[in-house]
């Protein structure tokens, strides 16, 4: 992440820095330099500007007296501290986001942004939609759940979306290198944080809905009013009008719309034909008078609604339809994503990030229609989120599953046995075998060396990740590595 601002000088003013943000009182029209900028308390500097964020876990007013000790040139808060130097604003969130992007010079306003929001889908339709605009001469920044990308050279990801202020660096960082667009994970989070405030989008992509996060929305209506904010800021609003979410999402939107269905032939983009194989899916696409064929290299019904949001949003973008038919044929799968795991073996182990009841229901069908034997499914759920999915999920594991096996997935701080009790209250009823191994790594080893010839095992919740968050810290988890060790005992 870059400390100081891409520009023609190393610092700016107050004035400059404040430029369009709303202030209740004591913003000084002054061309005071500052030195940097931060909402963490740990990175304050002397003539810096600290921004008192109240976050989920820390409220940040409760250290600008000690940034007022470390010689700060103003602290940022939303109430009154009784400080010298402070600055009043309506929402510091707000005013992050508008700092961040005249720190880094507005590099976003430099790129055509593509955003896409869903529960499940985005990391896949953002891979795809890079993937086309490559192909079609374009240079590419990408943000997202895997990785942030420039070009080719890959850089973490701590979250779907970065914080304003890293947001903003890398946009910086892309125009710097030669991109002229950008695609992204939009999360619900983001959007609620003002973490994209003062970002407009060429195209915003909405994928579905369904049950994830609650535990920081509450409700499901306030879920969707967060997905439904990035459609307030777009020129092209692309929607899956199959979703019960649809309508609702684009009432009283003022962008135009696209919608794509794989069911309502009055939608702008539909699917025909469609043909699922073990290694991903055929399908036409029906765009007006214009039809082309499809083979996505990713199977399931999703990846149908995945390629159909990919083709939509890069048509609408203005990429030729031929190009967008033979790109998405020509793409690859994505990690961790319906990810098939090499084992040389007559069964098959996939890796899939499924970790909501409605992407653990979709891969477990994907998987029932194509493979010939049993259905392995090893999963947990995660700890310090929403725990009313956790019996949704363990019935629908159940349900469509010939073996289920209950294990750990990021238990955080929780006991990872009182989650797996909550997940077991929805298995009761089931005649389906259900085993409970705790430790991820033994669960994987059991499924694998208790695969029969035409079983395939699936690897639920982790995905992309290769790593385990516990209560006492984070370690090394690759499941690709963990199967090749079960693999090497066989």
């Amino acid at each position: 992440m870059m400390k100081e601002r891409k520009g023609s000088k190393d610092r700016m003013t107050i004035k400059e820095l404040f430029a369009g943000v709303a202030a209740v009182s004591g913003l000084p029209a002054t061309e005071l330099p500052v030195a940097s900028i931060t909402c963490d308390s740990r990175k304050v500097e002397k003539d810096g500007i600290f921004v008192c964020i109240d976050g989920t876990a820390v409220d940040g007013h409760r250290f600008a007296g000690d940034a007022v000790a470390a010689g700060v040139a103003a602290v940022v808060a939303e109430r009154d501290l009784g400080l010298p130097r402070q600055i009043l604003v309506p929402s510091t969130r707000l005013a992050w986001a508008q700092m961040s992007a005249n720190w880094f010079g507005h590099p976003a306003d430099k790129l055509k942004l593509i955003g896409v929001t869903g529960t499940n889908g985005k990391t896949t339709t953002v891979c795809l939609l890079k993937s086309l605009l490559e192909k079609t001469g374009h240079k590419v920044g990408m943000i997202g759940t895997i990785q942030n990308m420039i070009g080719d050279r890959a850089l973490p990801a701590a979250r779907t979306t970065p914080d304003t202020y890293e947001l903003q660096s890398l946009f910086a960082l892309m125009v710097a290198e030669g991109c002229d667009c950008c695609v992204m994970e939009v999360s619900s989070h983001a959007l609620a944080q003002e973490r994209v405030a003062g970002c407009h989008f060429e195209v915003a992509v909405f994928t579905n809905l369904t049950q994830d996060h609650l535990d920081y929305h509450g409700t499901m209506e306030n879920y969707l009013a967060a997905k439904k904010r990035l459609f307030t800021m777009c020129d092209t609003a692309v929607i899956n009008a199959d979703d019960p979410h649809a309508a609702a999402l684009a009432a009283g939107l003022s962008c135009p719309i696209l919608r794509y269905s794989a069911a309502d032939d009055t939608a702008d983009f539909t699917a025909k034909n469609i043909c699922h194989l073990p290694d991903g899916v055929r399908f036409e696409l029906i765009a007006g008078t214009q039809i082309g064929r499809i083979h996505l290299h990713i199977p399931g019904q999703f990846s149908v609604y995945n390629g159909m949001a990919t083709a939509a949003a890069a048509l609408a973008l203005g990429l030729p339809f031929d190009a967008v038919i033979e790109g998405l044929s020509q793409a690859k799968g994505v990690k961790g994503r319906a990810e098939v795991v090499p084992t040389g073996r007559d069964f098959t182990v996939v890796i899939d990030y499924a970790h909501t009841p409605d992407g653990l229901e979709n891969i477990c069908k994907t998987l029932k229609e194509c493979c010939k034997g049993r259905l392995i499914t090893v999963f947990g759920c995660g700890g310090d989120r929403d725990r009313t999915k956790r019996p949704q999920m363990g019935e629908i594991a159940a349900a469509l599953s010939d073996v289920a096996v209950v294990t750990s997935d990021n238990p955080r701080s929780e006991e990872p046995s009182a989650i797996i009790e909550e997940i077991l209250d929805g298995m009761k009823r089931t005649k389906t075998p259900v085993r409970v191994i705790e430790n991820r790594i033994e669960a994987i080893k059991w499924a694998v060396a208790n695969a029969a010839p035409g079983d395939t095992v699936l690897l639920a919740g982790k995905g992309h990740e290769t790593y385990q968050i516990l209560r006492d810290g984070t370690i090394h988890l690759d499941e690709r590595e963990v199967v090749a060790e079960a693999l090497k005992t066989l």
